[in-house]
C-alpha cells in the first residue's frame, strides 16, 4: 500500500494551493487521482499522527457492518463537538449512544415523516418571498437559493423539533421569547466554522481557543435553552399545541420530554439534530437546484413527469407515498448526492487491533493490517467518482444510471450500519417535496453563475459560491 502520500507531501501542495481547495472530500480524490495514481487506500501523515484514507467499497463494508465492532467514531470528536453542540447522538459512544439512538430513532418513524403539511406551510412561505416574484417578462431577478434553502430546512427543523418555528423566511425575523434568528444562525455558523478548525488539528485540538468561540457557544445555547424552557413549563393545556395550523402535530421535544425532563439533556439531543437536519438538508437542495440550472435536459424531463404525477396546482395535496413513488426524482436526487457528496468524508477510529480487506499487498488487494488508535478516513466523494465503480461516464449528471444501478458501499450518502443517518427519509422526503412545488411553479431556471463548481465544507458540503439563478414561472394554465 503507498505510504505517505499525505498531507505532508511537498510535492503536492503547489497543486493543494493551485486548486484552492476549502473541501477535504475534494482534496482527498485530488490525492487519490493525482497523488496515488489510481490507488483507493493509503497513509496519510497529519502533525504527528497517521491516517488511513480508503475509497474502497470492501473497506467500507468492513467498517459499517462485518468488523463493525472494531471502530467506533474519534475519541476526539466529543471534544471537538461537545463545546458547541453538547452530548448527544453525534458524539456519545458505548451505552450512552445506545441511549440516544433508543430515545431518537422512534421519533422518526414514517408516520412522523409523513405529515407532510408541515412542509407545505414553510415552503409556501418561501415561494411567497419577493426574491421569487416574476416580472413581466415571467422571469425573477437573479438570485441566491441556496441562503434561502437554509432558511427553509431551519424553520422546519425548529418546529418539528420544538414545536415553534423561529419563522427565519418571516420580514420580521422573530419568534416571540426568542433571539433573533440571523442572530442565532450567525453563532452557529462561527461555531462551526471553529469546530472544523478544532477538527483538523486531532487529539491537538483543545490547543485551539477562542474567546469568540466561546461566546459563539453561549448565544446557541440561550437560544435553545429558550425553546426547551418555553415548553418545559408550558401547561397541559398547550402541551402538544404548536404555531401551526393544524393541532396536536407531532414535534420531537414533547416526545423526548416523556422520557426525561432534564433541560441539559434536551438541549444537547435537538440542538445535535437541529444542526443536522437544517444543514444537510439545506446543501442537499442547493446542490439539486445548482445542477437542475446547469443540465437542461434534466431540468425538462423531471417537470415534464412531475406534472404528469403531481398535476400543476401549486398548492395540491402531495402525499409522502407520491414523493416515493417518483422514481425519476428520486434519480435526481441520488445523482446529486453522488456528484456532490453532502457528507464526504466518514471518520472512524480502530478501537482495536484489526484487518480491512483491501490496501495491501503491491497491488492493493490484499488485507491491510490496522493498529488501535488508527483514524480512518472514508472518503464517500471520492469514491462516488471512481470511474471503475461507475463507469467511463462517471463526471456526467447523469440520473439515468439509477434506472440499472443496485448501490452497495460505493455509495453511502448517509452512512452505514448501525449509526446510519436516522433522519435519512425526513431530508430525503423535504428535498423532494421542495422540488415538486418549485418544478411546479417554475418552467424554466438558468444559471447566472459561469464559474466551475467549487466545492465548502464546514460539516456538510455546500457549494462556495452559492447557486446564482433567475427562475422563469409557468403560466397558471400550463401543463407541460
Amino acid at each position: 500500500m503507498p505510504k505517505n502520500l499525505g498531507f505532508e507531501n511537498v510535492k503536492t501542495l503547489p497543486a493543494y494551493l493551485e486548486k484552492d481547495y476549502s473541501d477535504l472530500g475534494d482534496y482527498l480524490k485530488f490525492h487519490f487521482d493525482e497523488v496515488g495514481y489510481g490507488v483507493h487506500t493509503f497513509r496519510a501523515s497529519a502533525l504527528d499522527y497517521e491516517l488511513l484514507v480508503t475509497r474502497d467499497p470492501e473497506n467500507a463494508r468492513a467498517i459499517f457492518q462485518t468488523n463493525s465492532q472494531d471502530f467506533e467514531i474519534s475519541p476526539y470528536q466529543k471534544d471537538i463537538w461537545s463545546p458547541l453542540l453538547g452530548d448527544g447522538i453525534f458524539t456519545a459512544q458505548g451505552d450512552a449512544w445506545k441511549h440516544s439512538r433508543q430515545l431518537l430513532r422512534p421519533q422518526f418513524s414514517r408516520d412522523q415523516i409523513s405529515d407532510l403539511d408541515l412542509e407545505e406551510e414553510h415552503v409556501q412561505s418561501l415561494l411567497n418571498l419577493p426574491h421569487l416574484k416574476a416580472h413581466t417578462d415571467g422571469w425573477t431577478n437573479s438570485l441566491d437559493l441556496a441562503p434561502l434553502f437554509l432558511n427553509l430546512t431551519m424553520d422546519v427543523a425548529t418546529e418539528f423539533l420544538y414545536g415553534r418555528s423561529v419563522n427565519s423566511q418571516a420580514l420580521s425575523n422573530t419568534a416571540d421569547g426568542v433571539e433573533n434568528q440571523k442572530h442565532f444562525a450567525y453563532h452557529l455558523e462561527a461555531g462551526k466554522s471553529w469546530l472544523y478548525t478544532k477538527g483538523l488539528f486531532g487529539k491537538w485540538n483543545r490547543l485551539i481557543r477562542s474567546a469568540g468561540f466561546t461566546r459563539h457557544c453561549n448565544e446557541v445555547h440561550r437560544f435553545v435553552d429558550e425553546l426547551v424552557k418555553f415548553r418545559l413549563n408550558a401547561p397541559p393545556s398547550s402541551k402538544f399545541e404548536s404555531e401551526s395550523s393544524k393541532p396536536n402535530r407531532f414535534f420531537l421535544l414533547d416526545e423526548l420530554a416523556n422520557y426525561t425532563q432534564n433541560p441539559l439533556e434536551l438541549r444537547n439531543e435537538t440542538l445535535q439534530l437541529l444542526n443536522a437536519g437544517r444543514d444537510t438538508t439545506g446543501a442537499l437542495l442547493g446542490w439539486v437546484f445548482y445542477h437542475l440550472a446547469r443540465h437542461n435536459r434534466v431540468f425538462t424531463k423531471l417537470r415534464s413527469i412531475i406534472l404528469q404525477d403531481f398535476g400543476n396546482d401549486r398548492t395540491g395535496e402531495i402525499s409522502f407515498q407520491k414523493l416515493k413513488s417518483c422514481e425519476y426524482l428520486n434519480h435526481v436526487i441520488q445523482e446529486v448526492l453522488r456528484v456532490a457528496a453532502v457528507v464526504p468524508v466518514n471518520e472512524r477510529f480502530a478501537t482495536s487491533a484489526t484487518m480491512l480487506p483491501r490496501g495491501g499487498g503491491p497491488d492493493g488487494s490484499q488485507p491491510i493490517f490496522v493498529p488501535k488508535g488508527m483514524r480512518i478516513l472514508m472518503a464517500n466523494y471520492a469514491m462516488q467518482q471512481r470511474e471503475d465503480l461507475w463507469g467511463p461516464d462517471v463526471k456526467e449528471f447523469k440520473p439515468e444510471r439509477w434506472e440499472e444501478k443496485n448501490s452497495g458501499f460505493e455509495f453511502l450518502p448517509f452512512g452505514a450500519g448501525r449509526r446510519k443517518c436516522i433522519g435519512q427519509q425526513f431530508a430525503l422526503t423535504e428535498t423532494a417535496y421542495v422540488v415538486v412545488r418549485f418544478l411546479q411553479r417554475f418552467d424554466g431556471l438558468e444559471s447566472v453563475d459561469s464559474e466551475e463548481v467549487f466545492f465548502q465544507y464546514i460539516f456538510s458540503n455546500r457549494s462556495g459560491r452559492g447557486v446564482k439563478v433567475r427562475l422563469h414561472e409557468a403560466s397558471v394554465n400550463n401543463s407541460v
